[in-house]
């Protein structure tokens, strides 16, 4: 999640639609997989660490990870950003960026910037939890804040600040058709750098989702969806939590011993 100023209010935007699953309003549908979005909501809510370390940091950011089910399968959304950005141009990340004084919360930024972003409002999306916080910069801490979100809604990218907006099947985070990934060493940390290539099946157009972006995704997927990928993680597939929290906990520590 490329971190960037609050966007202009008043930017001419465009609609973006989702074949099949983001349409414009039509006879009334049968609610779709519900006992499937309970599932994960559940499954989403033990790991749920509300503001429990929104203290460690004043320089703190949000991104929203948007779930959306279709056709009885979960789907998350990203946006490509602009090529005219001047930190991160054309990557893909999930909507957010940096806590303002007028944010009530971590929850209240990540919905504020998606609603800048791609024009989704905060009345349509279901907050489920907060995820552990991860690093992001020296002293800058992320919070992943994961929600369902309307089924009818209409992406409208602001084009200075998205390109695009698209959906990626959740399980394709555990089964991917093309991926790759690097060893690095983060904080004194054993890290694996995931590299996600996805070609969307409704333009063609080919992305590649990597670094926090990604992290965020596999974690989600592995919560949700309790199957062990066909790669290599740094995870504990046995205890999700324990290492989620040691991974926001060892930089402090790692930072304190180089004072």
């Amino acid at each position: 999640m490329p971190v960037r100023q609050s966007s202009l209010e008043g930017v001419a935007v465009r609609k973006q639609t989702f074949p099949g699953t983001m349409s414009r309003p039509g006879p009334p549908q049968e609610p779709v997989g519900n006992s499937l979005i309970d599932d994960a909501k559940a499954r989403l809510k033990k790991h749920d660490f509300g503001t429990e370390y929104s203290h460690y940091s004043s320089n703190r950011c949000s991104i929203l990870l948007p779930l959306l089910a279709k056709d009885g399968k979960l789907y998350l959304l990203f946006t490509l950003r602009s090529e005219k950005l001047r930190r991160s141009p054309g990557e893909v990340c999930f909507p957010g960026g940096k806590c303002e004084p007028a944010d009530q919360d971590d929850v209240a930024t990540a919905l504020r910037e998606a609603q800048e972003e791609v024009g989704l409002h905060p009345h349509q999306v279901e907050v489920v939890c907060c995820l552990m916080p991860l690093p992001f910069d020296k002293d800058m801490w992320i919070t992943p804040v994961v929600g369902f979100i309307d089924p009818n809604f209409e992406a409208r990218p602001n084009p200075d600040e998205v390109k695009n907006v698209f959906l990626v099947p959740l399980e394709y985070f555990l089964r991917p058709r093309v991926y790759r990934q690097s060893h690095l060493t983060r904080w004194g940390r054993h890290v694996i750098d995931h590299c996600f290539e996805y070609t969307d099946p409704e333009d063609g157009a080919t992305y590649h989702i990597r670094g926090l972006t990604a992290r965020c995704a596999v974690f989600t997927a592995l919560v949700i969806l309790g199957k062990k990928p066909s790669f290599e993680v740094d995870f504990n597939l046995e205890d999700l939590i324990a290492p989620s929290e040691e991974s926001f906990l060892k930089p402090q520590k790692h930072a304190v011993s180089k004072l």
